[in-house]
């Protein structure tokens, strides 16, 4: 399935978001955070009306691979997260290509690249070929490993 032309990628704001969608979204990350990862958390935690929402879908509309943009907190940056892709896309480099979406609707929307995660522990090495660099201690989220990580292209 995974060549440049079986992906729709789209950037919408939470009023964008017709209900099927945002049902697909919400189902693919609970599909990984909370059963795949075995992780039961609060997925719905009332940030999304306030994100930009990255979504890559095939062409028939299947969403495969997602990340949210929360707007900057006052002084902050803002913050990339639940950047999930389906397990079938896995080892593709879909991550990577999301990735980039992400950071090209930053720059649209925010006017720069710069902003924060905090990623899965083990996730540092992607993150890293995106340029994030690691800006603390390991800690414990979610009883998963997690540590925050900057971009500042500047």
């Amino acid at each position: 399935m995974n060549n440049a032309r079986d992906i729709n990628w789209s950037v919408f704001r939470f009023s964008e978001l017709d209900t099927r969608l945002f049902h697909d979204v919400v189902r693919l990350r609970v599909d990984i955070f909370v059963v795949e990862q075995n992780c039961p958390y609060p997925e719905l935690d009332g940030l999304d009306p306030d994100a930009l929402h990255i979504i890559g879908r095939t062409t028939d509309g299947n969403v495969f691979a997602y990340a949210r943009i929360l707007p900057p907190k006052e002084g902050g940056v803002p913050h990339i997260g639940r950047v999930v892709v389906a397990l079938s896309e896995r080892g593709k480099r879909t991550g990577d290509r999301l990735m980039e979406v992400a950071l090209t609707a930053l720059e649209k929307h925010y006017g720069s690249r710069r902003s924060a995660l905090a990623a899965q522990a083990h996730l540092q090495k992607f993150y890293a070929g995106h340029g994030f660099t690691s800006c603390g201690e390991e800690y414990m989220w979610d009883g998963i490993p997690h540590v925050d990580m900057v971009l500042d292209p500047s």
